[in-house]
């Protein structure tokens, strides 16, 4: 990452809808050049803050500057450096793609010449070249979310919003469409990318765990795994929910949950639990092939925060 100032900085970011407080106090900086994540349930605050990043929705309280711009006093002034890809980004399904490209780079004044290097270049990039004469309404979910990231980009924006942009795209376009913003990162592109799937969390540079509209963490996924209250226990069983019985409310054990091997367990002491866990499956003769301390993953740590009555609210 460069070092310096932030490309993108929100301090104590604040939205309410009548009593309900959606986003409260949020603060956070993306780095230029990472890729850095909003991660979290539904309801935590994530499209929300986009919105207000965007410059689409007003903060009640709070400041955002982007690439030097105040978006919250000059939210169109911001939108030159910014490209915005909502959940439900607004593809015209009765235009071509080719169309589509056309339409949002006069939205940006793209020149016609440059225009149409960004979209070779970036449709090539996606694997949607021999698509352009295509109707968007006749692509796929993933071929659908390729376009929209074309489209966002086609003005070459210094950052990009993305808000859970792979939502019920195929696990072989998910991959893909990461592989694109992989690639945009090399270029340079500043990537702020929010998720409720916590697999993609390990994708990003850095990430900030979002609950009830505030920050648990803010770090690196490496870091993050550090914060784990205690250790991940990994109990391989072909009878994993009788093994989630069997230990769910033995002292020292929180977070029981079902994989699909078995079970993953968080244990305030592993060389402790790990006697008292075999001794609680062997007792009600439930089968089990191994139990061992694991590497927590990002989707492990979150759900051990939420359970920990010390982590941040």
């Amino acid at each position: 990452m460069n070092a310096g100032t932030p490309i993108v900085a929100a301090e104590a970011l604040t939205k309410r809808f009548a009593e309900s407080v959606a986003v409260d106090g949020l603060t956070f900086s993306v780095d230029r050049g990472e890729i850095f994540g909003l991660v979290g349930p539904d309801g935590a605050g994530k499209t929300t803050t986009m919105r207000m990043l965007a410059g689409v929705l007003p903060p009640d309280a709070g400041s955002i500057v982007v690439d030097s711009v105040d978006v919250v006093a000059d939210p169109e002034g911001a939108k030159q450096h910014i490209s915005y890809m909502p959940q439900r980004f607004g593809l015209y399904e009765d235009l071509t793609v080719d169309e589509n490209i056309r339409f949002y780079a006069d939205l940006f004044e793209v020149p016609s010449a440059l225009r149409e290097e960004r979209a070779t270049r970036l449709l090539a990039a996606s694997g949607m070249s021999q698509f352009r004469a295509r109707l968007a309404g006749q692509l796929s979910g993933g071929m659908k979310q390729k376009l929209g990231l074309t489209c966002a980009l086609v003005h070459t924006p210094q950052v990009l919003l993305l808000d859970e942009p792979t939502t019920g795209v195929d696990p072989v376009s998910r991959r893909d469409f990461w592989r694109i913003l992989y690639g945009l990162r090399e270029e340079g592109v500043t990537i702020l990318i929010s998720t409720a799937y916590l697999d993609e969390a390990e994708r990003c540079n850095r990430l900030a765990l979002l609950y009830g509209g505030r920050v648990l963490y803010c770090d690196t996924p490496v870091a993050l795994k550090r914060h784990m209250p205690g250790a991940l226990i990994v109990i391989t069983s072909s009878a994993g929910r009788d093994a989630r019985a069997a230990i769910a409310r033995l002292a020292g054990v929180s977070n029981v949950v079902l994989v699909g091997d078995g079970v993953h367990a968080v244990v305030d002491d592993s060389r402790l639990r790990i006697p008292e866990l075999r001794q609680a499956l062997e007792g009600v003769n439930v089968p089990f092939a191994n139990i061992a301390v694991g590497e927590p993953s990002i989707e492990d740590v979150f759900m051990a925060l939420l359970d920990d009555p010390e982590a941040p609210r």
